[in-house]
C-alpha cells in the first residue's frame, strides 16, 4: 500500500485528510515488518501509527498501556468509528477481562490495550499463545526503561514477550519523554531491526512562566487573584494528595468552579472527573500528577504546577497535556526559593524526599531477604513481618526477582516469594546509580527555574531535540515576567478560609456504627501540628485554648445538628492526661456529659512507628473496654482524640462501641496528619 492508498482509507476510517511526514515513515516500516521507536511531542498523534496500520492488518494489534484513562477514551473512539476495539485493567472485574481475553482469541477484537501488570495473569500468559498477534505496541516506552523517569518494573515482562516473537512480527515503541540514555536502553531492550524516529518537540503555543513566592500561601493569593483572569479550563498540579484538597477547597471558597482528582478516588469518581474535565465542567481541575496521561483534551488552556516537578522530563510531559490545538496556552511554575539552613530550597525538599524514599533502604532489602530465608512468605506476610509499607515491598521484591535472588511460586491459589538457594549478592550499584540520576535531574529542574535562556529550548535540549529554531514564548524572551504582589483582600479571604476549612476523617464501614468524622487541621498544613508536638513531646503543658476554639469550630461545622449523650475520649499511650483535660474542656463548653470509662486494657505501641496499616490495626486490635457496657446502648458518642494518622485507633473503638450497641460513634481530633494511610 503506498502513501496515497493508504490516505484514501485513512479519510474514511478516521476522517482525516493525510499524515504527517513521521507518521507515514513510522506506518509504512510497521507494514514493512520493522521494529520502531517513535519519539514525537505530546498531541502530534503517535496512536494513529498503530491505530491505521492495525486496521489494514490480519490478526490482533496488543498495546500495552499504563494509562487507563487513555484506554478508555481510545476504546471509545474506536468503537465509535466501528473498529472493534476493547481493553483489560483492574477497573474491570476478573469476568470481564476473561470475555475480552476469549473474544481476541476468536479474532472478534482488532486491537486490545492491556495494563501491564495484567501479564502477571496466567490466563493472559496462556492466551498470548493463542492468539493471532498482528503487531506489539508499547505505549509510553520510556516506563520500560530503567533510566525512565516513569519505571515500573512490571512493565520490563513486556520485553520477555517481545523477544519471544517472530522477527518480521512489527513492534511500535511510543514516547513523548525520552533522554537519548532511555532512547538506546529501549533500542537495546527491544533489539532486532529496530529504527528510531525522533521528531522536533517544540511547542511554540505553550508560554512558559516562572513566578517567585516565599510561602504556600503566597500561591494560593496568587490562584485567587487570578485564576479567573486566565482563559478557558486547566489543570493545577499539586506535589500531594492533600494538597489538591486544600487547593480545591480554596478555590471553590472564593467561587472558582474546581475539582480535586487523585490516585486515592475510586475509579467510578476519577471517569466522573475526567468526562467533567472533557466538557469543561470546572475552571479547574486541582490534581497529583495522577491527571493527564492520555486525556485527549486539546483546549487546555493553561497548566499551573504548584510544586516544582521531579525532572524537565516530568515537566515536559505534564506541560505537554495542554494548548494540542495549537492555540496560546499559559504553563506557569511556582517556586519558592527560599533557602533553608541546609542550603536547599524551600520548594526542593518534597521532591527529594520522593527520590531519597522512592528506593527502599539497603537495610530494608536485606529484612526481606532474611525473611525469606527462614520460609517462604506472601506479600502480606511480608508486610507484617518487615513493618514496611506495600510499595516498598513491591519494589524490593519486584528488583529481588530480576536478581534471581527470590523466585516467585504458587503453593495451592496464593502466591509466595521463595529465597533461591545459592543467591546471587544483591546489587546496590544500580540502585546507587539512579538515586544519582534523579538528584541530577531534579538539579536541572532548579537550573530551568534560574535560567535566562529560552525556556523551551532549555526543555528540549534536555530531551535531545537538536532542533536549533530558537523560540521567544516564556518570560525569559518576549514575555513579562509575572511579579508576585500581595493582595491584601485576596489574603484576608485565605485567612478566613483557613478558620472554616476541616478536614474529613473517612471511617465509616458497613459493619460498625461509626460515622466520618471531622479534624480542626491537617498536622503538617498548620501550626495546629506544632502545638500539639510542643505539648506532647517538649512539656508544653495542655493544649493551648487556640486548638480548643479551633476543634470547637470543626464540631460546630460538622455537628451542629447532632445530639449527644457523651463525650468520650481515646486513652493515652504517651501523652498522659493531655487528651482527657483537652476531653474535659470540650464537655464543658458544649455541656455534653463526659465518661472516663473507656480503659486500655493492654499494652500498645504509638501507631506512629508503624509503618503499615496491617500492623496498625494488630497494634490496637482487642486494646480497649469500656465500664459498663449498658451505659452507652443506644447512646451518641462523641469521641476525641489528638492526632488522626491510618485511623485503626478510632475504627477499633467505633467497632467496640458498636458490639455495646451505641447508636452512633462520631469522631473528632485535633488534627490529621498528611501522610497517613486510610
Amino acid at each position: 500500500m503506498n502513501r496515497v492508498e493508504a490516505e484514501k482509507k485513512l479519510k474514511t476510517i478516521f476522517g482525516f485528510e493525510n499524515f504527517y511526514d513521521e507518521q507515514w515513515n513510522t506506518i509504512k516500516l510497521l507494514f514493512e515488518g520493522k521494529r520502531v521507536l517513535l519519539i514525537e511531542k505530546t498531541g502530534y498523534g503517535k496512536s494513529l501509527c498503530f491505530q491505521f496500520p492495525a486496521t489494514q492488518c490480519s490478526g490482533v494489534t496488543v498495546v500495552f498501556s499504563p494509562l487507563i484513562a487513555l484506554m478508555r477514551d481510545q476504546v471509545r473512539s474506536l468503537n465509535e468509528k466501528g473498529i472493534a476495539a476493547k481493553f483489560i485493567n483492574s477497573e474491570q472485574t476478573q469476568e470481564e477481562n476473561s470475555a475480552t481475553i476469549q473474544d481476541a482469541i476468536q479474532g472478534k477484537v482488532k486491537i486490545l490495550y492491556i495494563a501491564p501488570e495484567r501479564q502477571e495473569n496466567q490466563e493472559w500468559i496462556d492466551a498470548t499463545r493463542k492468539m493471532n498477534l498482528a503487531m506489539i505496541v508499547i505505549d509510553e516506552a520510556h516506563t520500560i526503561s530503567v533510566w525512565g523517569h516513569d519505571f515500573r518494573p512490571a512493565f520490563r515482562r513486556i520485553i520477555n514477550l517481545v523477544q519471544l516473537l517472530p522477527k518480521n512480527l512489527p513492534v511500535l515503541a511510543t514516547t513523548a519523554t525520552a533522554t537519548k540514555r532511555v532512547e538506546k536502553d529501549i533500542e537495546k531492550q527491544i533489539s532486532g531491526d529496530i529504527v528510531t524516529i525522533r521528531g522536533n518537540l517544540m511547542r511554540e503555543n505553550l508560554h512558559l512562566f516562572v513566578i517567585d513566592v516565599k510561602s504556600e500561601d503566597d500561591k494560593l493569593v496568587w490562584l485567587g487573584d487570578n485564576i479567573a483572569k486566565l482563559q478557558g479550563s486547566g489543570i493545577i498540579y499539586t506535589g500531594t494528595r492533600v494538597n489538591t484538597e486544600i487547593y480545591s477547597r480554596w478555590l471553590n471558597f472564593i467561587n472558582i468552579n474546581s475539582v480535586e482528582y487523585n490516585a486515592g478516588l475510586d475509579g467510578d469518581s476519577r471517569k466522573e472527573i475526567e468526562k467533567g474535565l472533557m466538557s469543561n465542567k470546572w475552571k479547574c481541575v486541582i490534581s497529583t500528577n495522577a491527571l493527564g496521561m492520555g486525556i485527549d483534551k486539546p483546549d487546555i488552556r493553561f497548566i499551573i504546577h504548584t510544586q516544582i516537578p521531579a525532572s524537565p522530563i516530568h515537566y515536559y510531559q505534564e506541560i505537554g497535556r495542554a494548548g494540542r490545538d495549537g492555540k496560546p496556552t499559559y504553563i506557569i511554575l511556582f517556586f519558592n526559593s527560599t533557602l533553608l539552613k541546609n542550603n536547599i530550597f524551600e520548594d526542593a525538599q518534597l521532591p527529594i524526599a520522593f527520590i531519597e524514599g522512592g528506593r527502599p533502604s539497603i537495610q530494608k532489602y536485606q529484612s526481606i531477604i532474611d525473611a525469606l530465608k527462614t520460609q517462604p512468605l506472601g506479600e502480606r506476610e511480608l508486610i507484617k513481618v518487615t513493618n514496611m509499607k506495600q510499595t516498598q515491598i513491591r519494589v524490593i521484591k519486584a528488583d529481588l526477582i530480576e536478581q534471581g535472588i527470590v523466585k516467585e511460586v504458587v503453593y495451592g491459589r496464593s502466591k509466595k516469594y521463595d529465597y533461591q538457594f545459592n543467591a546471587p549478592r544483591l546489587d546496590t550499584k544500580t540502585f546507587q546509580e539512579l538515586r544519582e540520576m534523579k538528584l541530577k535531574e531534579l538539579d536541572s529542574m532548579i537550573e530551568y527555574i534560574f535560567t535566562e535562556k529560552s525556556r523551551m529550548q532549555f526543555l528540549c535540549e534536555y530531551l535531545g531535540d537538536s532542533y536549533n529554531k530558537i523560540f521567544s514564548n516564556c518570560d525569559n524572551t518576549n514575555h513579562k515576567k509575572i511579579i508576585f504582589v500581595q493582595n491584601k483582600e485576596v489574603s484576608e479571604k485565605l485567612s478566613k478560609f483557613r478558620e472554616t476549612y476541616f478536614p474529613e476523617l473517612i471511617v465509616e464501614s458497613n459493619d460498625s456504627n461509626i460515622v466520618n468524622g471531622v479534624a480542626s487541621s491537617y498536622y503538617g498544613a498548620s501550626s495546629v501540628g506544632a502545638a500539639i508536638h510542643k505539648s506532647k513531646y517538649e512539656n508544653g503543658g495542655d493544649f493551648p485554648d487556640f486548638l480548643l476554639k479551633l476543634t470547637l469550630k470543626a464540631f460546630r461545622n460538622k455537628y451542629s445538628q447532632q445530639k449527644f449523650d457523651y463525650v468520650c475520649y481515646v486513652p493515652p499511650t504517651e501523652s498522659g492526661d493531655l487528651v482527657k483535660n483537652f476531653a474535659e474542656k470540650i464537655s464543658i463548653v458544649l455541656k455534653i456529659p463526659i465518661t472516663h470509662k473507656l480503659k486500655k486494657i493492654s499494652v500498645t505501641k504509638p501507631q506512629k512507628i508503624f509503618q503499615n496499616s496491617y500492623l496498625k490495626k494488630d497494634n490496637v486490635k482487642g486494646a480497649f473496654r469500656y465500664e459498663n457496657p449498658s451505659e452507652i446502648k443506644s447512646k451518641v458518642i462523641l469521641l476525641l482524640d489528638d492526632i488522626f494518622d491510618s485511623g485503626a485507633t478510632i475504627k477499633e473503638i467505633g467497632s467496640l462501641f458498636t458490639s455495646y450497641g451505641a447508636k452512633t460513634i462520631a469522631p473528632i481530633v485535633m488534627a490529621r496528619t498528611v501522610g497517613g494511610d486510610i
